[in-house]
């Protein structure tokens, strides 16, 4: 029964965050019905249809779901919307389309943090599976890379236009969050958000498919998709910021595993 209680939860949070995303298609449906012109976000009527969406989503997440299944839904549909408006303003001509980028990276690497869990290890399946509140530090670096995003595109706006490096920030990521997920589908139910320090009787080595590459894949993927996120935003203190404090994480993690 608790397996099928957090398959559900798994595909309460697939439906969620899809939902969430549907917030593609409001420009759509703003600029046909509403006259909301091309700049949807910046006119009243544009704001207006943006919160009932929002209100709408909700609401709809309220009637569907009660207790822990609606707390996984309601943080699977903001990732989902985070992801959508990401991919709004990463295709478009506008001065925040790397920031766009950077959203979708970001809300992607959150939510399927808990979805392969979910997959992989319904067991250890929890609201921290999302990462969410992964730490004070965690979230202090994330804030400080938006500060300095912002501050550095007022100051120096040419500086967060460098197209090329954005795009190899963005391989970055891309290479980074595939190294990770696939470190986690290939570990199985052996891979657990916790840092382990004790052999459980049902835990195996893995030396298989990534893990014949990496001893430790999926911290290698991480590490990668940490400090891509700053090359994508053209952020040179936090790149170097990342890049110290990442590798001082995951070495120290890597010496409590061991």
């Amino acid at each position: 029964m608790a397996g099928e209680r957090l398959v559900a939860e798994g595909r309460v949070s697939a439906l969620s965050f899809f939902l969430g995303m549907s917030i593609i298609f409001l420009p759509v449906i703003a600029n046909r019905y509403i006259e909301a012109g091309p700049g949807l976000l910046g006119s009243s009527g544009g704001r207006v249809t943006l919160t009932a969406f929002v209100a709408g989503l909700n609401g709809i997440l309220l009637l569907l779901y009660r207790g822990t299944l609606y707390q996984v839904a309601i943080r699977a549909a903001f990732l989902g919307f985070a992801f959508g408006c990401g991919l709004l303003v990463g295709v478009s001509q506008s001065q925040w389309r790397h920031f766009g980028w950077y959203v979708c990276s970001l809300s992607f690497f959150h939510y399927s943090e808990y979805l392969i869990t979910a997959v992989n290890n319904p067991k250890s399946l929890s609201l921290d599976s999302f990462l969410l509140n992964h730490s004070l530090e965690y979230t202090l670096a994330a804030i400080s890379s938006w500060v300095e995003f912002t501050i550095e595109k007022t100051i120096c706006p040419g500086l967060k236009q460098i197209t090329w490096l954005s795009v190899i920030g963005l391989a970055m990521v891309i290479f980074g969050e595939s190294l990770r997920k696939s470190a986690m589908l290939t570990a199985g139910s052996n891979f657990n958000h916790i840092v382990q320090n004790e052999k459980s009787e049902t835990h195996t080595l893995v030396t298989s498919g990534v893990y014949s590459w990496f001893r430790h894949p999926s911290y290698v993927g991480w590490f990668y998709w940490s400090i891509g996120t700053q090359v994508l935003l053209c952020n040179p203190v936090c790149l170097v910021g990342y890049t110290l404090a990442s590798w001082r994480f995951f070495r120290e993690r890597v010496e409590e595993e061991e």
